[in-house]
């Protein structure tokens, strides 16, 4: 008997570990508190993913598996994977332990141990739900002095053979990220996100968190994603057709009360394994050629998948463990308070945190250009902004996150992801979203007590810096500008940052 061991957010029947299932052999599935509470995630990302679990255990079972499930509230759980494989290796006549390789670097390092720390042999497999191996990652890498994500991403439209003419791409351009930068109109009516029913599996699950994680973040209810694979593919079909017409226009558009905008919202399912990329590619891809969907929407949504999600991932295994520890801007001040409950008067940030608390949830742009920016501008230790942006999102594993707020948000890397800091102020959130026009702070204002914190920051962000960034070819225009500031403008500027960051707490350096 061979045991399979199945985590969380590898919920595929293509796993690598339940291909040649013999009959005799048993799928190993656990909820264990090691993995619900390394960090303390979302209520809601804990719901989805036990419920995803727990479904996917039933649809193993109704194909003929042999399934042991240990649910969180077991009396006899350990707590861990490794005392699970433990305790069922005790008690049954276990020849070899089967796995595919996990996601995050703290777990593959634990599954190495394991050929050591258990009494039979364990085999690691590669985990080729993903459309480019670490190891092939590396070889593209190899000798170049920047990775970028732009050249990797043509290599695997070629290897894919995604909108390819040939040799050329689809409409004689790679990108068309330019036309995809749009702010939104007044009265934009948005399409309703998909939405299912909570099943007796999830309530079950939802009543479980409630007890047993009281004090971790986020609300609750009202729950309705998917947590089944037919779910999934419901949801990637309702984005197909009803939203990804205008995904490109408005993906960077930002709307008061309405955080699920024209994205997809798949990141969960296929982070957890409920779909596979090169499917939500196809699907995109047949939307254009079907006439449904035009090419600056589909290639945008496909660049974020064949893309930015395996370029990112590429940099996790490429720079791990190192990567973790980068903090090349020395950001050392700790998180406000405001990104647990939204209590501040901008209410860009009061918006995105409310949002994302509500539910798990929060688009790139304000992802990366209010909640990030903010945190970049702050000089906010990476370690707490890493924490939060694990804990708060459905779809937040290591591989994925690290990469996107070291090196994206907080530029903590120095450079390896991206070719410079994402720092804006106030007017590029203006320009983008409606956000300004019920904030108590006016983003035409530069300094003083109305001024939004952003226009300050940022160049307060840009001053403090300049030792490591004034040579960055991409930011002399910001330097030549802070070089024409007069003295006076400049101390206005540090006084108005300095004032503002000792208002919420967070002045002092530790």
């Amino acid at each position: 008997m061979k045991l399979r061991l199945v985590l969380g957010d590898q919920l595929s029947l293509s796993i690598a570990s339940l291909q040649d299932v013999a009959k005799d052999d048993v799928v190993l599935i656990c909820e264990v508190k090691q993995e619900a509470t390394y960090v303390k995630h979302h209520k809601k990302k804990i719901a989805f993913v036990f419920s995803a679990m727990r479904h996917f255990a039933q649809d193993l079972r109704a194909q003929g598996y042999t399934v042991q499930y240990v649910a969180y509230d077991d009396p006899n759980n350990t707590g861990s994977l490794l005392g699970e494989v433990q305790n069922f290796i005790a008690s049954h006549p276990v020849s070899q332990v089967v796995l595919t390789k996990p996601a995050e670097y703290r777990l593959l390092s634990e599954f190495e141990t394991w050929r050591t720390e258990l009494s039979v042999p364990v085999e690691l497999r590669e985990d080729d739900r993903f459309l480019a191996t670490p190891s092939e990652f590396a070889d593209w890498a190899d000798g170049r002095k920047q990775l970028r994500m732009e050249f990797f991403y043509r290599e695997m439209r070629r290897k894919h053979n995604v909108l390819m003419d040939g040799t050329a791409p689809v409409g004689g351009q790679w990108n068309y990220d330019a036309e995809n930068r749009k702010p939104p109109p007044k009265h934009l009516t948005v399409p309703e996100t998909y939405k299912t029913p909570v099943d007796a599996i999830t309530r079950q699950v939802i009543d479980l968190v409630h007890i047993a994680f009281p004090d971790h973040f986020g609300d609750l209810t009202p729950f309705h994603f998917a947590v089944t694979r037919s779910g999934a593919l419901e949801a990637l079909d309702q984005f197909i057709d009803q939203r990804l017409s205008l995904f490109g226009d408005y993906q960077d558009a930002m709307i008061q009360d309405e955080p699920w905008m024209y994205h997809s919202h798949i990141g969960l399912y296929l982070n957890c394994g409920l779909l596979t990329p090169l499917e939500c590619i196809r699907r995109a891809e047949a939307a254009f050629y079907e006439g449904s969907a035009p090419l600056n929407a589909v290639e945008g949504f496909i660049r974020q998948i064949l893309g930015w999600r395996e370029y990112v991932r590429g940099i996790y295994w490429l720079k791990m463990p190192e990567y973790k520890n980068m903090n090349v801007l020395g950001a050392t001040r700790p998180l406000p308070d405001f990104y647990w409950t939204g209590e501040t008067q901008m209410n860009c940030l009061r918006q995105c945190v409310l949002e994302t608390k509500q539910n798990a949830y929060a688009h790139h742009i304000q992802r990366l250009m209010v909640l990030g920016n903010f945190a970049l501008l702050a000089g906010i230790d990476p370690d707490d902004v890493n924490n939060w942006y694990m804990l708060v999102y459905a779809d937040a594993y290591e591989w994925v996150e690290l990469p996107n707020v070291s090196g994206m948000i907080l530029f903590a890397d120095g450079g390896i992801l991206a070719s410079k800091p994402y720092a804006a102020s106030g007017s590029y959130i203006k320009k983008m979203s409606n956000y300004c026009d019920s904030c108590s702070y006016k983003p035409t204002i530069k300094n003083g007590p109305k001024a939004c914190p952003f226009n300050y920051l940022y160049w307060d962000f840009i001053d403090r810096n300049s030792k490591l960034l004034h040579s960055n070819p991409r930011m002399g225009f910001m330097y030549k500008t802070l070089g024409r500031m007069d003295d006076d403008k400049r101390q206005a500027i540090a006084d108005d940052s300095q004032r503002f960051l000792r208002e919420i707490g967070v002045d002092e350096k530790n």
